[in-house]
């Protein structure tokens, strides 16, 4: 437990441009302090003392404004940044050195048992206001655009964007070493390409047009 924090740790001074010193980190991010419960109550869900996990868990709640569930795997260096509004459920798997920014939620999409949550996988970053609902998985590092909603499995190494989410970029064999990638700022809109096409052979028509009419 002890180690995952330090990873915890180092994963935001790796990430995060605004810390200025380890006593910030410990004091000032709620993000944090959230992951920190959340193994402590994990470790009591593991051992049935499911209670006073749930109740562990809704301090750090009340406290961060970010809720996880502490049936919820968490793998090490995770970074919520910011993070009020982040809902992480019971069934969720979180993989290594994942980004998750405010307002996202890892949720299912009915009242079905069993594994109702996402699996994120490794090196992945999830956008402000992202939701991802189902037990599928998003693959090693996938970048889910922000406001996004993810119904179906991602492939690692894709960029996912819209209400359905979509596959917009896809590295199918990344050439070079993969780090974690935080820009999502720039990211593909297929809705306004589509409409950009549709306005160019709109033009090219009106020109052909006006030619025969001439």
């Amino acid at each position: 437990m002890l180690r995952r924090i330090k990873e915890d740790i180092r994963a935001i001074f790796e990430r995060d441009p605004a810390v200025k010193s380890l006593w910030e980190v410990l004091l000032c991010y709620p993000g944090l302090h959230a992951v920190v419960v959340h193994r402590l109550s994990h470790w009591l869900y593991n051992r049935r003392l499911f209670t006073l996990a749930r109740i562990l868990s809704q301090v750090a709640r009340f406290f961060t404004q970010i809720e996880i569930h502490p049936g919820a795997k968490i793998g090490q260096g995770l970074f919520i940044d910011h993070g009020c509004g982040v809902v992480i459920g019971e069934t969720a798997e979180i993989g290594n050195n994942v980004t998750i920014y405010q307002g996202v939620t890892l949720g299912g999409t009915g009242k079905e048992r069993g594994k109702r949550h996402p699996t994120i996988g490794n090196n992945v970053v999830i956008s402000t206001g992202a939701k991802i609902l189902g037990s599928f998985r998003v693959g090693d590092y996938a970048k889910i655009g922000a406001g996004s909603v993810v119904l179906r499995e991602v492939p690692p190494y894709s960029t996912v964007v819209g209400v359905p989410g979509r596959v917009v970029r896809s590295e199918k064999t990344p050439s070079q070493s993969m780090s974690v990638d935080l820009e999502h700022a720039n990211l593909p809109d297929p809705e306004s390409e589509a409409l950009r096409c549709v306005m160019r052979r709109l033009q090219e028509l009106e020109l052909r047009l006006e030619k025969l009419e001439n």
